[in-house]
Order: structure tokens, then C-alpha cells, then sequence
């Protein structure tokens, strides 16, 4: 006879796993619904008219791939734009490939921008305020040195910027995972959950955030929202650039077009910091929503309910159908929305990762304090409050 408290707590997973089967079934609906939006986006883009670009690119450090990344956006099919890096030290190793890049593509309108002073806790966005001034153009484009971009990337992006009433458009991504076990793990969960979810949260309200992959919007959007300066002390800055410019009236559009992350080589530690860092931003910036995201862990959740059910068929009944949506929401997003030709391949690490983005989890509500470029801060309300510590 199985113990009261356990039998409520077998209750309890029983019920997270039929909920998790209701939300994979909901994310294949999500698929759908994004594949027949981004196929009518790509009938309609070629007739679209083309604006001049200035994409900004801060800069720290170097990152994996970083030349082949930056060498992406030089290949565009595409009319009129320039790249603008900006670094904060004189001496950031990421110059070198700059100047590389501005000697193979001499034609192209390519500037390094020195940006010394730090003008909030977050680097990446006090380099962008001091950026912003040396561009020329009036649609701007932001992303990381660790994407890489297709040659449609600009003419994609911008086709959905020029819309009326659209005030930014950000681009799903994939990871591009090295041989490091972290690597893999954190790819497959960008395919198979955190995807997922953007187009489950894309279904059920109104898209009102973005991507690092890709802030597009016009400038004078973002004056509206109070520049970049309004966002200096925010860790998760593309979320709440996408929300302020939304909180507008006007849309934030999902691209059809898909980017690559190049994920860098993962220690263990490195690894749990970066996905407990990642927790605990969407924590600040969608509590409710990142709290639901308990009743997801179908795997998990099944498994537990297996063991204190004793093996009940039932329980091995709701494992079996949990564990099947589960690898149709992989298979269908990862490979069908993101083309992300890793996932079958990676398939078998699936209920590992589940479990450890469970325990991911849990931890992100113990605590306020994230590790970001070998640096602890402590992150309130969304914002990185204090002074950072070296770790």
C-alpha cells in the first residue's frame, strides 16, 4: 500500500505528464499553424520593396566559427547595407578577424567602432548605445558573433519589417552543437523545447518578445521605446526590446528564415551556469508563463509516475504516449521548422536532457545570482543588480 503522501505526489506527476501530452500536442499544432504562415511569407517577400541596412555586431571576445559568422553576413543578396562591430577594449581578440574580414571584402562598407565607456551592467547594450550614432541607415539589425546567416537572411528580414504596423521582427535559430556532450545537450533543447515553446507562446497570445538571433525595427521605434539606453541593465535586453516596442500597438513578427547559433565547448560547469543563466532570465522576464513550464517535462514526469504507480499499466500507457508526442514535437520542429538535421541523430539524448532541464528547473527558483562571461552578478526583476563579482 503505497504511502499517502506518495500516493498524492504520484497524483501530481501523473497529472504534469497528461498536461506535458496535451502541450506536445498543442506545439505540433503550433508547427503547423508557423509552416503555413512562413510558406504565405515567402510567396509575398520577393515583391517587396528593399531599404538600406546597418547591422550592428558588438563584440567580446571571440566565439566558435566567429570568421565564417561574420564572413555570412558579407555574402547577402542583397543591395544596400553595412556592418558595423563595435568592442568595448582596444585590445578585444575579435579585432584581428574584423580587419581580416575588411581586407577580403574591400567593397563592402565594413567599420570596427571603438565604444570605451560602460554605461550600464550589461556590456553588450552599452556598446550598442555607443554604436548607434556611426549608422547610417534607418532600419537596424542586431545580432551575436556566434550567427551565422543564410544569403536570403536581409531580404527575408527586412520584406517583414516594412510592413505596416510591424515593429520588429526576430529569426528562430538552431544550435550548431561541437563534440562536447554540453553542446549537444543545449542544441537539442533549442530544436525540440525552447523552440516549441516560442511557437506555442506565438499560438496562444499575442507575440510580444525577441530573439538574440535578430532584432530588426527601425530607429525611430526604438527612440520611442527610449533607445538602447532603456534597456542598459537588463540581462534578457531582446525580450525586453521586443515587449517595450510592442507595448506600442505595434507586432513583433516571427521570420521565416532560420539562423545558426555556433555553440561553443562546454565544461560541466560551464554548461549547468549558461542553461541555469538562461532559466533564470526567462524566470524574470515570463514568470507565469516560465512557471507553467513545470506541466512540460512529459519524460520525467512519466517515469516518476511509473515507479510509484509499481509499473501500473496506466502509468506505462501514459509513459508510452508521452515519450511518442515527445519525439514527434523533436522530429517536427527540429527537423521540419528549424531543419535542424542533428536532432534524429541526437534523438536517444532526449530523456537526459528532459531530465536535466527538469533539475534546471527546479534550481532556477533557488536563487538570484547567474554567471555571464566568467562574471556572477545578481539578477532582480529581470534587471543585473549590483555590482558583478569575478568568478
Amino acid at each position: 500500500m503505497l504511502h499517502p503522501f506518495l500516493r498524492i505526489v504520484e497524483t501530481l506527476t501523473a497529472a504534469a505528464a497528461v498536461s506535458s501530452i496535451a502541450y506536445y500536442v498543442l506545439c505540433l499544432w503550433s508547427a503547423a499553424a508557423f509552416l503555413r504562415d512562413a510558406a504565405a511569407s515567402n510567396d509575398s517577400r520577393r515583391s517587396q520593396p528593399v531599404a538600406p541596412v546597418s547591422i550592428l555586431k558588438p563584440l567580446r571576445g571571440t566565439d566558435v566559427e566567429m570568421y565564417e559568422n561574420f564572413r555570412s553576413h558579407c555574402l547577402q543578396d542583397y543591395p544596400a547595407y553595412e556592418i558595423l562591430f563595435g568592442v568595448s577594449d582596444p585590445a578585444d581578440p575579435a579585432i584581428p578577424w574584423v580587419e581580416r574580414l575588411q581586407a577580403e571584402f574591400p567593397r563592402h562598407a565594413i567599420r570596427l567602432i571603438h565604444c570605451p565607456e560602460e554605461l550600464g551592467t550589461n556590456i553588450k547594450v552599452s556598446t550598442l548605445v555607443q554604436m548607434l550614432p556611426h549608422a547610417q541607415n534607418a532600419y537596424i539589425i542586431v545580432n551575436d558573433s556566434d550567427i551565422r546567416v543564410p544569403p536570403d537572411y536581409l531580404r527575408s528580414v527586412i520584406a517583414s519589417l516594412v510592413r505596416p504596423q510591424v515593429g520588429l521582427v526576430t529569426c528562430p535559430y538552431r544550435g550548431i552543437a561541437n563534440p562536447t556532450l554540453g553542446s549537444r545537450l543545449e542544441s537539442l533543447g533549442i530544436s525540440t523545447d525552447f523552440f516549441p515553446g516560442v511557437l506555442v507562446a506565438r499560438t496562444l497570445e499575442t507575440f510580444r518578445f525577441a530573439l538574440g538571433s535578430t532584432l530588426a525595427f527601425h530607429r525611430r521605434h526604438l527612440e520611442a521605446v527610449g533607445g538602447f539606453e532603456a534597456f542598459l541593465d537588463y540581462l534578457a535586453d531582446d525580450y525586453q526590446m521586443g515587449a517595450s516596442i510592442a507595448a506600442l500597438g505595434l507586432s513583433v513578427v516571427l521570420s521565416s528564415v532560420t539562423v545558426d547559433s555556433y555553440l561553443p565547448h562546454y565544461t560541466r560547469r560551464s554548461f549547468f551556469d549558461h542553461q541555469l543563466r538562461w532559466a533564470r532570465t526567462i524566470r524574470d522576464s515570463r514568470y507565469w508563463g516560465y512557471l507553467g513550464l513545470g506541466a512540460t517535462f512529459g519524460l520525467p514526469w512519466a517515469l516518476v509516475t511509473v515507479v510509484l504507480a509499481g509499473g501500473a499499466l496506466w502509468a506505462w500507457i501514459v509513459l508510452a504516449v508521452a515519450a511518442l508526442l515527445r519525439a514527434a514535437v523533436a522530429i517536427r520542429i527540429g527537423r521540419s521548422v528549424l531543419r535542424d538535421h542533428q536532432v534524429v541523430r541526437w534523438l536517444a539524448w532526449l530523456p537526459l536532457r528532459d531530465v536535466l532541464a527538469l533539475g534546471v528547473w527546479l534550481q532556477s527558483f533557488a536563487g538570484h545570482t547567474v554567471a555571464w562571461r566568467g562574471v556572477s552578478y545578481t539578477l532582480k526583476n529581470g534587471k543585473l543588480a549590483g555590482m558583478p563579482s569575478h568568478k
